[in-house]
């Protein structure tokens, strides 16, 4: 059972400034919680039992939330806050957190080799810091991943979502070999193909399980554009040497939103707000009077 996942939040976030000079974009509110802790409680429902943050400077913030704040909650027992005592719940999750740092921005390739030494020779999950998948993080995609994984003794597994066929200029495109369903045998990975040479609308999304052969794929990647190691060019360095890799797709309720630029956000934030059982009708009354 892979009970181990990576989740890389060392990015600077240079596309959501001024919010993301002095916090982790990762730690931005959208509803009632960060980004990172849906993206945990995610984990965590699928199984995952231990989480190693790639982590960056200014990224401590992210450490303190998921550590045990013993006098916040003394503090909220003693003066009968018992409701809000709730919201810390998830700090007693049974969960190992362990941190470590990509000391250079190099990419999402290189963040991933930063977990080597402590993944060792043991399958896991990436699950990217800045993107919550399902509405409050709702997905057993994770687990669906997982246990693909393991039938089918792969080296890969990439979740993809459908995309506007305008839209596949800006992602990693999988190739499909044979038919495509709910899960299907990749066949190589095409990053941001014109509209016209992409092999199919499927684009990454935000998920992987990988065998720790991916280490020895990453470690021979070159760097592309900026100095950069892309995980999509050890992937592919694995499919063509006959590796085997599946893709899983979202289903049509789960949503993928990608926390990576202010439209994207502002939307989740008021996807996740109008959703929530306490204030989302009210606020839904307070945004039908503003649009007239």
């Amino acid at each position: 059972m892979i009970d181990l996942a990576l989740v890389p939040v060392a990015g600077w976030g240079t596309r959501m400034l001024p919010a993301t000079k002095s916090q982790p974009k990762e730690m931005l509110p959208v509803g009632r919680k960060p980004v990172v802790q849906y993206v945990v409680e995610e984990l965590v429902n699928s199984g995952i039992r231990q989480v190693l943050f790639i982590t960056g400077q200014g990224k401590s913030s992210i450490e303190n939330h998921f550590d045990i704040d013993a006098p916040l909650i003394t503090y909220l027992r003693e003066t009968g806050r018992e409701e809000q005592l709730q919201e810390l719940q998830f700090e007693r999750e049974d969960v190992e957190y362990f941190y470590t740092r990509q000391r250079r921005q190099l990419g999402l390739g290189h963040a991933v080799l930063c977990g080597k030494a402590m993944i060792g020779a043991q399958p896991f999950v990436v699950a990217l810091g800045d993107s919550i998948i399902g509405l409050n993080a709702e997905s057993d995609i994770v687990s669906r991943m997982t246990a693909v994984f393991e039938r089918e003794k792969a080296d890969i597994v990439v979740c993809f979502e459908e995309v506007a066929a305008e839209d596949v200029v800006h992602y990693g495109i999988a190739k499909p070999q044979g038919t495509v369903g709910e899960v299907f045998e990749l066949a190589d990975l095409i990053e941001k193909p014109s509209v016209a040479d992409a092999p199919s609308r499927l684009a990454v999304a935000a998920r992987y399980v990988f065998s720790p052969v991916i280490f020895d794929a990453l470690a021979e990647t070159k760097p592309g554009k900026g100095g950069e190691i892309q995980l999509t060019d050890a992937i592919r360095i694995l499919l063509k040497r006959g590796h085997k890799g599946i893709g899983v797709k979202l289903a049509d309720n789960e949503q993928r939103f990608d926390i990576g630029n202010f439209e994207s956000y502002f939307q989740a934030f008021v996807e996740f707000a109008l959703a929530d059982p306490q204030y989302g009708t009210a606020l839904r009354d307070h945004v039908r009077k503003l649009l007239g």
